[in-house]
C-alpha cells in the first residue's frame, strides 16, 4: 500500500511538472502585450493574443553568435488537428490539438465577451473580463490557469490604458506621459527588476535604448520579452 501511494504521488508530481504553463509574455505591443506564450508538455510554444486567439506555435531558434532569438517560431512537425464541420460554428476550422495538447474554445452559448475565444490549452484554463468590467479590460485575458492578469484601466494615464499591469503577484510599471520623451511608455520595472534607458540627456544615437537590464528577463518563471 505504501509503495502504491508513493508511486501515485510521484505520478501526480510528474504530471504537474509536464502540464502546460505560461512561459513568455511579449510586451512590444501597443497598447497591450503582443502575445502570451504557453509551453506544452512537448515543449511547444503556443502564442496567443490577450483576446484569446492563437497566433502561431512551434519552437524558438537561438542564434549561435549572440543571445538573439528569431522572432518567427520554427514549425512544429508533429500532428495538428482542427475542428470539423460537426463542431460548434464559432470554432469550426480552428485548431483542436497540437501534438498531445488539446485545445478548446468557448461556444456560442457563452457570454458575448467569451464566444469563440480560447477556453483551455491542455490542462490550462483561460478566462476573460466581461462587459461589466472597465472598457480597457473587456474581452481580454483575466486568468491564465491560476494566474490573474490585470491591465491599466481607462481611468489611468492615457499612455498606459490597456497595457499589462500585473501577472499573478508581479507588477509591471511604465514611464508615464510626463517623463522624458525618450522614456515615456517604456517599461520601468517588472517586479523588482528595474530597467534604465538612455534619455534626451545622452548622445542622440543612444536615446531610447536600454541602458541597464535585459531584453528577456526571466521573472517568477516567466520570460518577459521587451525588444
Amino acid at each position: 500500500m505504501k509503495q502504491f501511494t508513493t508511486a501515485l504521488v510521484s505520478a501526480l508530481i510528474a504530471s504537474s511538472l509536464s502540464a502546460q504553463r505560461l512561459s513568455q509574455i511579449n510586451l512590444t505591443g501597443n497598447p497591450g502585450p503582443s502575445y502570451f506564450a504557453i509551453l506544452t508538455d512537448q515543449d511547444v510554444l503556443i502564442r496567443i493574443t490577450a483576446e484569446g486567439k492563437i497566433i502561431d506555435w512551434g519552437s524558438e531558434l537561438m542564434s549561435q553568435r549572440a543571445n538573439f532569438y528569431d522572432r518567427k517560431l520554427q514549425p512544429f512537425l508533429g500532428r495538428v488537428e482542427y475542428y470539423g464541420q460537426e463542431s460548434d460554428s464559432v470554432f469550426r476550422g480552428k485548431v483542436k490539438s497540437i501534438g498531445t495538447c488539446p485545445v478548446t474554445y468557448y461556444g456560442h452559448y457563452e457570454i458575448e465577451t467569451k464566444i469563440g475565444k480560447l477556453k483551455s490549452i491542455g490542462t490550462l484554463y483561460l478566462d476573460y473580463y466581461s462587459n461589466f468590467d472597465n472598457a480597457a479590460l473587456r474581452g481580454k485575458l483575466r486568468f491564465i490557469g491560476s494566474l490573474i492578469v490585470e491591465y491599466y484601466s481607462s481611468l489611468e494615464d492615457e499612455l498606459l490604458r490597456g497595457r499589462l499591469k500585473t501577472v499573478g503577484n508581479v507588477p509591471v510599471r511604465y514611464y508615464s506621459s510626463f517623463d522624458d520623451r525618450y522614456l515615456k511608455g517604456k517599461i520601468k520595472s517588472i517586479g523588482s527588476t528595474v530597467f534604465d534607458y538612455y534619455s534626451s540627456l545622452d548622445p542622440i544615437e543612444l536615446r531610447g535604448y536600454l541602458k541597464s537590464g535585459f531584453y528577456r528577463p526571466n521573472i517568477g518563471g516567466v520570460t518577459y520579452i521587451l525588444q
